[in-house]
């Protein structure tokens, strides 16, 4: 945990107690030095010969591809490394860079020339609601002082996500993120939480990997730390002046987390504190599978009884994504509906992708849901077909000739899919002007995933043209496919998780983040408004 995070050329590392994977010592302490402080050679020669190809320790049988490059079904790749790349050329950089710095001090350090006294940072709440922002405030600088804020996290496999931003103290020789400028880094401007929206792999990871909280059950622990001087993104920070930690929490006191097993239906209900009754909202993803919970959690610490329902890839559901039965998900919306601890009469959905794109056919074909989330959706059925007794609607598929790949090996999917106004495909579309609910569309006008944003308007002029006027749009320039709640990441590219390979999700880091935080609190809004 970041908490038992120790620096090793300048960028935190897990060690080896915080993150359960035996490394060699002399890799992660600073190296031996002799009396008069050189290095010790033979502590050197131990650090090289452990990186090595087939000596024992972390590195054994590792292959070493070229930095970045992602290693397909590796060493690495299958948990020799918890998921992350090491190649042995970072390893011995690390270990001559322990040899060229003295090691740092990671608590407040005593007064500084120049300065008022110690430096100190201040995260308030230290653990709260990861939807929930933070104040961050430094104090003890000198006046004009040039300082890098960093965060840093790592996730349930180990691997670290950072985030940097160029700060200069005020005449008192403070900063307050809420109302200071970030002069560079990976974000500008007036962000207090920028730090948390702007995490990314670090350096020495593997790129393209999201940071999807997969255990609600313990927090994501952030570290927030206080460096002398402006040092860019991926480069070695300077002496750490303070730091603090902060607890992002996905659920809160008293709420209840319910495994389902209920007839064919898979997933977890999250159940607020307190007796109840609670409006119910079913919560789904989209083609990464699995059970992702993180959504559902916030939703019930906001009062609602959410129901995290996976559709494949869990447990013993289809490994793969097929032709999908619309049953399995009338099922769900029936247990929810008649829980009593849900409000009723009926109950919302909300979907992102092909979550999105359900969420439409339950609202339009399902009596018991009353109003729909679609982030990021098509009012067509993709990809597979979907079932409803004697009812089929094929799925748009994706035209392989029209992706593209950019000069960095990043695959933009943008074009790809069958157009769904074309009469040839006319079969797939989804009757949305039967729902007698209401819909919430959101969009990111820069999503690259698919054309969203064109899809819901067509979807709004399908609506109107059946005189339905049951509909709300929030439509944001800038913001990407995956809307998630405020604070979380943003990645504007990331593996396909069949695949292994970069898709393109598009959208600019500040939009994005303005999109999640602006989107979730409408979002509860109509959830309340149309369920009670």
């Amino acid at each position: 945990s970041p908490s038992s995070l120790s620096h090793s050329r300048g960028r935190a590392r897990p060690s080896a107690a915080g993150s359960g994977v035996s490394r060699p010592a002399s890799l992660e302490e600073p190296l031996r030095r002799d009396g008069g402080g050189a290095v010790s050679l033979r502590s050197i020669e131990a650090a090289l010969e452990v990186s090595r190809p087939g000596r024992s320790g972390a590195g054994a049988g590792v292959s070493c591809p070229a930095p970045g490059r992602p290693v397909a079904g590796g060493a690495a790749e299958r948990g020799g490394e918890r998921g992350c790349l090491y190649p042995a050329m970072w390893r011995v950089a690390r270990a001559w860079a322990a040899c060229l710095r003295p090691p740092v001090q990671c608590r407040p350090l005593g007064p500084r020339s120049g300065s008022r006294g110690a430096a100190t940072v201040a995260v308030e709440p230290a653990a709260g609601l990861a939807d929930e922002p933070v104040a961050t405030k430094v104090l003890g600088l000198a006046p004009g002082q040039r300082v890098t804020l960093r965060g840093l996290v790592a996730n349930e496999q180990g691997c670290l996500f950072d985030s940097c931003a160029h700060y200069l103290a005020d005449s008192r020789g403070e900063l307050d993120l809420a109302r200071d400028t970030a002069q560079g880094g990976d974000y500008t401007g007036v962000e207090p939480m920028g730090l948390f929206w702007s995490l990314s792999p670090a350096g020495m990871e593997r790129p393209y990997q999201r940071l999807v909280p997969k255990q609600i059950k313990t927090p994501m622990k952030v570290e927030v730390s206080v460096h002398q001087g402006h040092s860019q993104p991926g480069t070695i920070p300077g002496q750490v002046l303070a730091k603090a930690n902060v607890e992002r929490w996905f659920t809160a006191p008293g709420v209840r987390r319910i495994r389902l097993k209920e007839g064919s239906v898979r997933g977890s209900l999250f159940l607020p504190s307190g007796d109840g009754p609670f409006p119910g909202v079913i919560d789904m993803f989209g083609d990464e599978g699995g059970l992702i919970e993180f959504r559902s959690s916030l939703l019930a610490t906001h009062g609602f009884a959410a129901l995290s329902l996976p559709y494949f890839d869990f447990e013993d559901l289809p490994t793969v994504m097929k032709d999908l039965h619309l049953e399995y998900f009338e099922e769900a919306a029936r247990f929810l509906q008649r829980h009593p601890k849900v409000k009723g009469p009926g109950i919302g959905v909300i979907g992102t992708g092909k979550g999105a794109e359900l969420a439409f056919s339950m609202i339009t074909f399902l009596p018991q849901v009353v109003a729909a989330v679609c982030i990021s959706g098509c009012s067509s059925n993709t990809v597979t077909a979907l079932h409803y007794g004697e009812l089929t609607l094929p799925g748009l598929r994706f035209d392989m000739s029209k992706i593209s790949i950019s000069e960095t090996g990043v695959f933009d999917i943008f074009e790809a899919l069958d157009d769904p106004v074309d009469p040839a495909n006319s079969h797939c579309l989804i009757p949305i002007e039967e729902a007698e609910g209401h819909f919430l569309l959101v969009v990111g006008e820069d999503d690259r995933i698919w054309k969203s944003s064109l899809f819901a308007k067509m979807a709004i002029e399908r609506l109107r043209q059946h005189g339905k006027d049951n509909f709300k749009l929030l439509s944001y320039p800038g913001a990407g496919h995956r809307i998630d709640p405020p604070f979380l990441p943003f990645c504007s590219v990331a593996l396909d998780r069949v695949l292994g390979l970069p898709v393109l999700g598009g959208g600019e880091r500040r939009a994005h983040a303005q999109a999640q935080e602006h989107s979730w609190g409408k979002i509860q809004e109509f959830l309340h408004l149309h369920l009670g």
